[in-house]
């Protein structure tokens, strides 16, 4: 099916490189899926750039046929689910970004195959991984207060850092997240989270801010907005600090927060809500979480349990 020498075009690379560190920031994957989805992402178009195609221009007839041959080739269903969730994934980034006009995935079904629980840390990991900055140090004060932000309320992390000041209810204790498709919700902080964010925001971020006025709530030291590479650099340095030994991602502190929500009796619809998912199915990822949970509510409550 492919052709006899896979290449493709510098445009071409640039934009799956582009899509590939967009996702693994907003997801976090393995360094195994990412390089199976540039596999797939490579392999697709350089068959289409062999019948005069680019990505940025392909339609829904051209990816039928793109999957027509991977069935006569004698790809595995699973193979072919990960190249669908994969191009999915591609083209609705590029909708977002306003590259593209039309999504030609739209109406094409995949195998259905069981989704994996995502990687998550126990609540001794999450503990130790809280207890890790040096409190006596302004930078590592303010990403104290990130990390109970951010496993407090199941942030991701492009809403931890692009949050502003305005976004913050002291009095309610909640925080307006501006989260995708430019939806609203608002997130309990918790008292645990809201005391170290009023602590922070009335001695050390004035101090990181010196006499520079912003409104990012966790500004970098020059006062600007952090960026969620070197938030995510320190989130690995303080990891390491505290012998977490689990593979971590930009998301594993927002799938803890579900996980540990769900393992403390948390209804479903709940966890969807705080984490802005749009529809349960998103959040039907936890489900195993929530039926161990009932089967240990049951075998400890229920007579003949």
């Amino acid at each position: 099916m492919a052709p006899a020498q896979l290449t493709i075009s510098d445009p071409e690379a640039q934009i799956i490189s582009a899509f590939l560190d967009a996702l693994w920031l907003e997801k976090g994957l393995a360094d195994q899926t990412l390089m199976a989805y540039r596999r797939d992402l490579t392999h697709y178009a350089s068959w289409l750039q062999s019948r005069g195609a680019i990505l940025l221009q392909a339609q829904r007839s051209e990816l039928l046929d793109y999957l027509g041959e991977r069935i006569v080739e004698g790809y595995s269903a699973r193979s072919s689910a990960r190249f669908l969730s994969c191009i999915r994934g591609f083209y609705r980034y590029q909708l977002r970004e306003g590259q593209v006009t039309s999504d030609p995935t739209l109406d094409i079904d995949s195998p259905r195959l069981g989704r994996p629980l995502p990687k998550s840390l126990s609540e001794a990991d999450v503990e130790r991984l809280l207890q890790a900055p040096d409190l006596d140090l302004i930078l590592e004060f303010r990403d104290r207060t990130m990390l109970e932000l951010l496993y407090a309320c199941g942030l991701r992390v492009t809403e931890l850092i692009s949050l502003q000041v305005s976004q913050v209810g002291f009095n309610q204790g909640v925080v307006r997240i501006i989260g995708k498709g430019n939806k609203e919700r608002l997130v309990p902080m918790g008292e645990e989270a809201l005391s170290w964010l009023q602590r922070f925001m009335q001695g050390p971020r004035a101090e990181l801010l010196g006499h520079v006025p912003s409104e990012a709530v966790f500004p970098s030291r020059r006062g600007a907005q952090m960026t969620r590479q070197a938030f995510w650099y320190r989130i690995k340095i303080y990891a390491q600090r505290a012998g977490i030994t689990s593979p971590l991602s930009p998301h594993t502190l927002r799938h803890a927060f579900a996980t540990h929500l769900l393992n403390h009796g948390a209804d479903l619809r709940v966890v969807q809500l705080l984490l802005g998912h749009s529809d349960l199915t998103t959040t039907q990822i936890y489900t195993h979480v929530a039926r161990e949970r009932m089967k240990e509510l049951h075998a400890q409550h229920h007579p003949r349990g």
